[in-house]
């Protein structure tokens, strides 16, 4: 990982600078484009930074100044899968019941995503575990889409602080669900089973469900 790493500018997608044009938009889809099938084909250790430039057709120091490691690059991956994920969830929104059902539909048809090209799960997951303080943006946007996901499957626009609460715990259940399968510590069916548990969270912050903890 180190290797790949080195001082550089904020990539073009930090918040301090301003938007992209429209040829660097498509340089960074390039990029983002190129970095997705290196990980599909060999998982972490296929997306080398050189060869992502020459895939993506960018000098490796343009590279480096849109994503400052792999880290950062295969963390943007993942931003990049879950913004696809999220549209195709709107243009087919779950069908269950409840607001429970629905979220943990939503999630297994985004695992069963990922499912499809294990090595490119593998991958984004690995550098989301490995990610460091500089990375922090970039996570952090990872988790509000992820959070994005979850409240459009419950159908709420303003989530009480119970709520959010909630999906934060759902969230790392989601997360570490991923982990283990990844790792081969956990079935298709065991993360079903955990995925459908932790949402049943959500019933118990729907109005006058919720019993605050007293200590």
């Amino acid at each position: 990982m180190t290797a790949d790493a080195r001082p550089a500018a904020q990539p073009p997608t930090d918040r301090a600078t301003p938007p992209l044009t429209e040829r660097q938009e498509a340089r960074r889809r390039r990029i983002l484009h190129a970095s997705a099938q290196l990980a599909s084909r060999g998982g972490f250790e296929a997306v080398q930074m050189r060869e992502v430039a020459e895939a993506a057709g960018v000098a490796l120091g343009t590279l480096y100044r849109y994503f400052p490691s792999k880290i950062h690059l295969l963390v943007a991956t993942m931003q990049d899968q879950l913004q696809h994920m999220h549209s195709t969830l709107r243009k087919r929104p779950p069908a269950g019941d409840d607001a429970a059902q629905r979220v943990a539909e939503t999630l297994m048809r985004a695992f069963r995503a990922l499912q499809r090209e294990p090595h490119l799960a593998d991958a984004m997951v690995r550098a989301l575990t490995f990610a460091d303080r500089s990375v922090s943006p970039e996570v952090d946007t990872v988790s509000r889409l992820t959070t994005a996901i979850i409240l459009d499957a419950m159908g709420l626009e303003n989530p009480t602080p119970e709520q959010l609460s909630a999906v934060r715990v759902i969230e790392h259940t989601w997360h570490s669900a991923l982990i283990t399968w990844l790792s081969g510590r956990a079935s298709i069916a065991q993360v079903k089973i955990d995925i459908e548990t932790v949402c049943r969270l959500i019933d118990l912050t729907e109005e006058g469900g919720a019993t605050p903890w007293r200590g």
